[in-house]
């Protein structure tokens, strides 16, 4: 059954602040079954500093890779870029990319968030800041 991919949560970002996030997908060795997650937070920042390999991102995936690999999917990250989340007035941008991943489909992130941000207005661009 699906129950593995169904306990794996769409969309998991901070409630509130301006934070890197990367689009993972994810897909059954040899099968069909596949979904895309969005993975976000701005712990991912703390560890940019002093390193020049983009590891914000790569730490997200890192974090996220393995987890994933337990319940049996190969992971893919598809691509980054930055989310602006503002609790109070129930927006969220979408915007940027990532440097060590390049741009994932933003529409694609913004159509997950719907799914779990019901009630917020979401919205994105390919502006950097």
């Amino acid at each position: 059954g699906g129950t593995a991919m169904a306990a794996v949560r769409d969309v998991e970002i901070d409630p509130e602040g301006t934070f890197k996030y990367i689009l993972v997908r994810l897909q059954r060795p040899g099968g069909e079954e596949r979904r895309d997650i969005v993975r976000g937070t701005k712990a991912a920042d703390a560890y940019s500093n002093g390193s020049n390999r983009s590891p914000c991102a790569d730490h997200i995936f890192e974090k996220v890779n393995p987890e994933m690999e337990k319940l049996g999917y190969e992971c893919k990250c598809l691509g980054g870029g930055k989310i602006d989340h503002n609790s109070k007035e129930k927006k969220i941008r979408v915007f940027g990319l990532s440097t060590g991943y390049g741009k994932a489909d933003h529409s694609v992130t913004v159509e997950l968030l719907k799914k779990v941000y019901t009630d917020y207005e979401i919205t994105w661009s390919d502006d950097k800041k």
